[in-house]
């Protein structure tokens, strides 16, 4: 059963012109993703600190804790992902599989709005691997209709999250990667957070270093980046520089610029209606419930209601 049951009723704009923002959580995490680099090593990074806009978009569902935590790391998990990459549309990760959660989706935009949901059921309990069970894990990112669609599949292969992710920059980045993520429920309510390093690109050597000490260089911060808690990694009073700074203050810790993340669904009447328009009329009228459709956005969880008196079929539907 859905915790948040917000239903958005027609108005005097005509569906097809309202755009308005549903009645959803307006929050920005200004710092929400740090980027940072070791200088001098084949090393870069982010960390990536959701705050209360986890709390926000985990508690639009009701999910069970084990559910609502993968959620969570998928949200950390697709932010940090989407800041390294130069691109106009949306990134988004999802997760397929034959165990109880069978579907996990998140997904955000170059401006760093993010949002997500999972599909569950019963009220499973367990690793990622237990959740999901057998399936694939797909990376897109999607640049509109003009423009190429890139993705990445792999099969989830590992106990959790971070372990598939990993196998992902192996497999299909062909990038050395270490992904440390964390979801819990805390005295402030939800939060999640990401650790990801990965190895550049340094063949003929980075700076002075040579390829053998390339590799002790990587070796290195992955020893580092595993002494990082998940307490740590999730405490809102432990400031994301200060942390990188207790993990790599002696390896040429480099903190570029942050990036502001953002509750970011992206449905409104205009978009549904536009749907419902796709359908033939016959099917609008099994749809309708006493005299009305209404449409629930999966990501937030808004209901959107429709007089079905003004919701026409597609042209060429009976």
């Amino acid at each position: 059963m859905s915790r948040v049951n917000d239903v958005t009723e027609p108005s005097a704009l005509p569906d097809f012109l309202n755009h308005d923002r549903p009645p959803v959580p307006d929050i920005v995490v200004p710092r929400g993703v740090l980027p940072f680099h070791l200088d001098g090593r084949p090393v870069r990074g982010r960390v990536v600190r959701l705050g209360p806009l986890a709390d926000a978009l985990i508690g639009r569902h009701d999910l069970p804790d084990a559910v609502a935590s993968l959620l969570g790391q998928a949200l950390a998990l697709t932010a940090g992902l989407a800041a390294a990459l130069k691109f106009r549309g949306s990134f988004s990760l999802r997760a397929k599989g034959d165990g109880p959660v069978r579907m996990l989706l998140a997904d955000a935009t170059e401006a760093g709005a993010l949002r997500g949901y999972a599909r569950a059921e019963g009220t499973p309990k367990g690793d990622a691997a237990e959740l999901l069970g057998r399936g694939h894990l797909a990376f897109t990112c999607d640049q509109g209709p003009d423009m190429d669609r890139y993705q990445g599949i792999v099969a989830m292969d590992g106990t959790t999250l971070s372990d598939m992710t990993a196998r992902y920059f192996e497999t299909s980045e062909q990038m050395k990667a270490t992904v440390r993520l964390a979801c819990a429920r805390t005295a402030s309510g939800w939060r999640a957070a990401a650790l990801i390093l990965e190895r550049v690109a340094g063949a003929g050597g980075i700076g002075e270093l040579t390829e053998e000490e390339q590799a002790e260089a990587w070796h290195t911060a992955t020893v580092l980046a595993d002494t990082l808690t998940d307490a740590e990694l999730l405490d809102d009073g432990l400031p994301a520089e200060r942390l990188l700074h207790r993990l790599f203050h002696a390896e040429g810790l480099v903190v570029d610029l942050p990036r502001a993340l953002s509750y970011g669904c992206r449905c409104s009447r205009a978009r549904l209606a536009g749907v419902l328009q796709g359908f033939a009329e016959s099917d609008l009228d099994e749809m309708a419930e006493d005299g009305a459709i209404t449409m629930n956005c999966e990501f937030c969880n808004v209901g959107f209601r429709f007089e079905r008196g003004d919701v026409r079929g597609g042209a060429g539907h009976a």
